[in-house]
């Protein structure tokens, strides 16, 4: 029974890992982090036992990194449109041959 539950404990904390390192931003890394927590808590109210916690964490920390992953990209093009390389009609000094 130990051996059991000590092997899925180390499959769930290989699982966030490894969907934590697949994350590429800082809300990405955070709502894994969060989802997984978060997910092992309703997990665990839920089921009471040790598969219900690890796959409410395994669950939590998608949820949560697909959520932080829209964030970044909501925040990157935000920020892209906010500051253009060029203001429009405008001389870019750069856009031609060098010699």
């Amino acid at each position: 029974m130990m051996k059991t539950r000590i092997w899925m404990a180390a499959a769930a904390a290989t699982t966030v890992m490894a969907v934590a390192g697949c994350a590429s931003g800082p809300n990405q890394n955070l709502g894994t982090g969060v989802g997984a927590l978060g997910g092992a808590a309703v997990g665990h109210a839920i089921g009471g036992n040790t598969a219900s916690t690890l796959g409410g964490a395994a669950i939590g920390g998608v949820i949560g990194n697909q959520v932080g992953r829209s964030v970044d990209e909501r925040n990157y093009y935000e920020s892209q449109r906010a500051y253009p390389a060029y203001p429009p009609n405008t001389y870019y000094p750069r856009n031609g041959p060098t010699y």
